[in-house]
């Protein structure tokens, strides 16, 4: 398969792309570094990454920003930082990449535990988590028989659990090998529409 990986160099995306590049043709796509480059907020830059990838089997990302703040620190702008990103992204990628994949590719989307356990300080990023979750829902009702479109949620990963262990207090890490394992279940299974939640 022809394997697009928007955030391929991220702490999530280094161990995804290098499990796919063992038996697939991977693309990475980073903001600033990779195959291709990409400002997933920008639905031009999205149209102009497609343009040079072609036509894939799959689309994965793991990639997008939303703001963590008190909330009674959070302005509107700070909120329209996750909708454009992480949220407004995705459904973007989506929206556009559909005509780039192939009969019955799949697109893997990416939100995180905060959808269904928040913590303190992520009134915008369980709220924008929470969105692609039901945005996904919605949309394969349409996609049906055309693409496949499922959801990779994980709790704090273990790789980044030193630096977020204060704010997920008694959150067990996740290991690598779980995440990219969710992955592989969307990519190189059959279903969809699916949240895959790897909490434990």
């Amino acid at each position: 398969m022809k394997i697009l990986i928007i955030g391929g160099n991220g702490t999530i995306g280094k161990k995804v792309s290098a499990y796919f590049s063992q038996n697939h043709d991977v693309l990475i796509a980073g903001r600033t570094s990779g195959d291709v480059t990409v400002d997933i907020s920008n639905s031009e830059s999205i149209h102009a990454m497609f343009e040079k990838t072609g036509t894939l089997d799959a689309i994965i990302c793991v990639a997008g920003e939303a703001k963590w703040k008190p909330f009674n620190e959070l302005s509107e702008d700070d909120y329209y930082v996750g909708f454009k990103s992480k949220l407004m992204g995705q459904v973007n990628l989506v929206r556009i990449g559909k005509k780039y994949l192939s009969k019955g590719g799949s697109i893997t989307l990416t939100t995180g535990i905060l959808a269904d356990d928040p913590v303190p300080m992520t009134a915008s990023a369980a709220m924008v988590n929470g969105a692609i979750h039901s945005f996904t829902k919605a949309v394969i009702l349409e996609l049906a028989g055309e693409i496949r479109v499922n959801v990779v949620s994980a709790g704090m990963v273990e790789d980044a659990a030193e630096k977020y262990d204060a704010y997920f207090p008694g959150h067990n890490p996740i290991s690598m090998q779980k995440v990219v394992n969710g992955y592989r279940k969307s990519v190189e299974g059959r279903q969809t529409g699916e949240i895959i939640r790897i909490y434990n």
